[in-house]
């Protein structure tokens, strides 16, 4: 799928009965994502710790994650954050379903948004901007309550089926300016050349693109250069992209101030850097953060998965 700033009119949606269990899924997402706020995030927050009980393999992987990066927390307070992060996780599941299929009016009149003036600063002369966030449970619909304050674009990874796909595509592009897939380099870069914003989260371990080993909350981790390179390319400037969904259903964004010196001729100190940055991020609000992702898999001279066993 080329990327655009709409579903291209040519690409029907996939109808084939194969598809049908999907798309039934979908519907129900769909239903789901307009129900009262308020009661989303009381079933959300529900939701979480049976997911945690069900998928018993992902809630060890995440309890691994908060023991690796907050050893300084007791063993009944890593386990109070595991706990608290699951209910996070089911709320911020029907905040994805929201952000793509349902409407967002409850929560824009609350929003408190913050650094605006930093990205109108990196945008002087008509240069682009490359907006940085981590993977937390409220990205989807941070991103969408920043859409109405900037005209973001974004780079993310397909879904593996076709109707899903389809219909986040679709959902997203009812707010981003434009959706690039990781493999549509040369158009992301001709975003940001012409001035455009373009906002992902590098911090997942992933096979794909050039990585390297840099710490990440005082481990080693291996990470994309992607913002380096994106950088380096385009001219781009980078800031740093804060969400967190408050207590009362209430959210803050915040925009740090662009990276200086940035990009620089080493990509593993840059990446160090964006590490950094998001490092911060997660230890504001590390309840939200998506722990449940092998992020330590890969480990210099070990067995994929060796932390995790």
């Amino acid at each position: 799928m080329s990327a655009s700033t709409e579903t291209p009119p040519g690409i029907a949606p996939p109808l084939a009965p194969k598809h049908w269990p999907v798309w039934l899924g979908v519907g129900c997402c769909v239903l789901l994502a307009r129900l009262p706020w308020p009661l989303q995030r009381a079933l959300g927050k529900a939701l979480g710790p049976l997911l945690g009980v069900l998928s018993r393999s992902r809630r060890q992987v995440a309890a691994r994650n908060i023991a690796l990066c907050f050893p300084e927390l007791s063993a009944g307070e890593q386990a109070q954050l595991l706990r608290e992060s699951f209910q996070q996780l089911g709320i911020g599941l029907f905040e994805f379903a929201r952000a793509w299929w349902g409407s967002v009016a409850p929560m824009q009149g609350t929003t408190q948004v913050e650094g605006l003036q930093h990205l109108a600063a990196a945008q002087a002369g008509g240069r682009g901007v490359i907006i940085i966030s981590g993977h937390f449970v409220t990205l989807e619909m941070a991103a969408r309550l920043m859409c109405a304050h900037a005209p973001l674009a974004g780079m993310y990874r397909p879904h593996d089926t076709g109707p899903m796909e389809w219909a986040v595509r679709r959902g997203r592009m009812r707010y981003a300016s434009a959706m690039f897939t990781r493999e549509e380099l040369r158009p992301a870069l001709r975003h940001l050349k012409q001035g455009g914003l373009l906002w992902f989260a590098p911090d997942q371990d992933t096979r794909r693109g050039d990585s390297v080993y840099v710490p990440f909350f005082g481990q080693t981790a291996y990470s994309l250069t992607s913002t380096h390179q994106l950088a380096r390319l385009s001219g781009a400037a980078v800031l740093g992209f804060a969400h967190i969904r408050n207590a009362d259903g209430s959210y803050r964004l915040r925009l740090t101030p662009a990276l200086t010196d940035f990009p620089s001729p080493d990509a593993s100190a840059d990446t160090a850097r964006v590490m950094a940055l998001i490092e911060t991020m997660i230890r504001t609000v590390p309840t939200q953060y998506l722990w449940i992702h092998r992020r330590f898999k890969r480990q210099p001279g070990q067995p994929d998965n060796t932390v995790y066993q």
